[in-house]
């Protein structure tokens, strides 16, 4: 007689063998959402998972190595150097497009083209140096404002309201007029953008601290012993760098074409330096006889704004959550 089947039911072992594996496998998205040694990703990986994926990002990162090697080493890009007078000829004033000029000859009669491609150099200079010294700044104020608190928070908060009163380009229009000729054109440009700008990031770090410092992760460190700088600089600034890359990213893009306004009103970049801004000051008055030496500029600066600004929007977008 043989054995009968045993019975199998919700509670024994055997159902168990029995039940298929119903576990899904992970999708391709989140298996690229992790970090090499099978680790969860970090905010900064899923970042760069979500950026490499937007056209908008890549198209903008294009554009801005494009031009920073370009601004790096221009004579790739035109074999003429505008920095050498022997290159202006004034009897070619004005004269349009040709075969060996390709973007024409401005009011004294040097090449466009050549100017274009090295009048990047300083603007792009300013806009990088600008925005790091008022991260740094900013950064560094608002991290301790925000981890202080009490009068450290509240004498910084009232002092950066003052900056916050006084017109961007009115102010670094005042600053760089009081200034002129005492010092080096691009850095006193420089110099007035930084005093103007860096109470923007001083207040994105300061909230960000604010919110961070209250969470498990402080507190556990506090704890546990660590001191005030650990924490800032160590538990804090990592958790609170997103947004403040996000607005120097922005950022970046408006001090160049803050540099350019100056420049356009006689107080920024001097000859013989070049910048885009100066080149159009310089072809203003002749517009409507020789458009294209204004133009030319005009079109290189509004790319290198829009590229800028686009790239940190698209790094907003992958850093926050909320927009995915």
């Amino acid at each position: 007689m043989s054995n009968p089947t045993p019975p199998v039911g919700p509670g024994l072992p055997e159902t168990q063998t029995l039940v298929p594996d119903t576990v899904p496998a992970p999708s391709p998205r989140r298996a690229g959402k992790r970090a090499k040694g099978g680790k969860p990703a970090s905010l900064w990986t899923d970042a760069w998972y979500d950026l490499r994926r937007r056209p908008m990002f890549i198209l903008s990162v294009i554009i801005v190595l494009i031009l920073l090697v370009m601004s790096a080493m221009p004579w790739l890009f035109s074999s003429i150097d505008p920095t050498v007078a022997r290159t202006c000829d004034l009897s070619t004033a004005r004269q349009g497009p040709s075969a060996g000029h390709l973007f024409g000859r401005d009011n004294l009669g040097c090449d466009v083209y050549a100017r274009t491609i090295y009048g990047a150099r300083n603007s792009i200079v300013i806009g990088v140096l600008t925005t790091i010294i008022t991260t740094f700044v900013g950064g560094l104020l608002g991290i301790i404002a925000g981890f202080r608190s009490g009068m450290v928070d509240t004498v910084s908060s009232r002092v950066t309201e003052i900056f916050f009163a006084i017109p961007p380009i009115l102010g670094a229009l005042l600053i760089a007029a009081t200034f002129r000729g005492r010092a080096n054109s691009i850095l006193l440009v420089i110099l007035a953008l930084a005093v103007l700008g860096w109470p923007m990031v001083f207040r994105i770090m300061r909230a960000a601290v604010i919110t961070a410092k209250n969470q498990d992760f402080v507190v556990a460190a506090r704890a546990l012993g660590a001191g005030s700088s650990r924490i800032m600089f160590r538990h804090l600034l990592p958790n609170s760098l997103a947004p403040v890359i996000v607005v120097a990213t922005i950022n970046l893009g408006g001090f160049i074409a803050a540099e350019a306004a100056l420049s356009f009103l006689g107080v920024g970049v001097q000859s013989p330096d070049i910048s885009w801004g100066l080149m159009i000051a310089d072809a203003r008055n002749r517009f409507l006889e020789a458009p294209l030496p204004l133009v030319f500029p005009a079109v290189f600066l509004s790319i290198t704004v829009l590229a800028f600004i686009m790239m940190g929007d698209a790094v907003r977008d992958a850093l926050d959550p909320k927009l995915r």
